[in-house]
């Protein structure tokens, strides 16, 4: 039996969330919790229903009315499985590279290889003669790249924001910093891919650099993210991937966009 998957943002419309409902239920009648109800009898069982809720602390009462008549319908016959997931919800990216207005959870999105909006955010200084790039060591908790070298702070845009904000409030969880919208300069988009076993992530990558002086002693990382930063000088980084053994998700190309930034 396979499960029909229902998307709830708490962000959305009365009137889009009962539409999106029709349309997983195949059923364009469906408008209010009356007919919605009527629908599930409809389809009778056995049947099985994942319902999705983005995990915003945003009152929605068309969502609660829409998980209350799931709800009633398993507990009036044990053959409907009803099961609710609070997720992150990611907008989508169409084929110009812009955000959507669309939304799927970030469990499904990394399930599907949906092309989806992230920001990576390169805290940059110059000594030397050398440009040095701070490098955080992603968390061994984390489901992609664990244990390994990564940009200086990083996170998937959520449904209803944009680039440059996710990148301040992701400076701001992963490394403790406050910086604000000038701070940050944008050096460019890239796709980044990435696929092991039921994991797929397509992302539309913003790229930012920051070039305010920084101390390591004062950051206060995020242990579920970060476990330990340092600086390195990129050209030494580059040889360092290249000749050696070092576990990293580092991308070339955006170290190549640092260079050409900055000189």
């Amino acid at each position: 039996m396979e499960d029909v998957e229902i998307f709830l943002s708490r962000l959305a419309t009365m009137e889009k969330l009962y539409a999106e409902t029709a349309k997983k239920l195949d059923d364009p009648d469906i408008n209010d919790k009356f007919t919605l109800a009527g629908a599930i009898a409809k389809i009778g069982s056995p049947a099985s229903y994942k319902v999705y809720v983005s995990n915003e602390n945003t009152e929605n009462k068309a969502v609660d009315e829409i998980k209350a008549v799931f709800a009633e319908a398993a507990e009036e016959n044990p053959e409907i499985k009803v099961e609710f997931i609070v997720d992150e919800f990611l907008n989508l990216i169409d084929d110009k590279a812009r955000i959507t207005a669309d939304s799927k959870p970030r469990t499904l999105v990394h399930r599907d290889g949906d092309l989806h909006p992230t920001v990576h955010i390169w805290m940059i200084k110059r000594r030397d003669g050398g440009i040095f790039a701070l490098l955080q060591k992603r968390a061994h908790e984390k489901d992609i790249h664990p244990d390994c070298y990564d940009v200086s702070a990083a996170g998937h845009v959520t449904q209803g924001e944009e680039f440059r904000h996710t990148a301040l409030k992701e400076v701001h969880e992963e490394l403790g910093l406050d910086i604000n919208r000038s701070q940050l300069e944008f050096i460019g988009l890239k796709k980044a891919e990435y696929s092991n076993g039921s994991i797929h992530d397509n992302e539309l990558v913003a790229v930012y650099i920051c070039r305010e002086p920084i101390e390591i002693e004062e950051l206060t990382l995020q242990s579920s993210e970060v476990s330990e930063v340092g600086w390195a000088e990129i050209d030494e980084l580059l040889s360092v991937m290249k000749y050696e053994d070092i576990p990293n998700c580092i991308s070339l190309k955006e170290l190549d966009m640092i260079k050409k930034a900055v000189f």
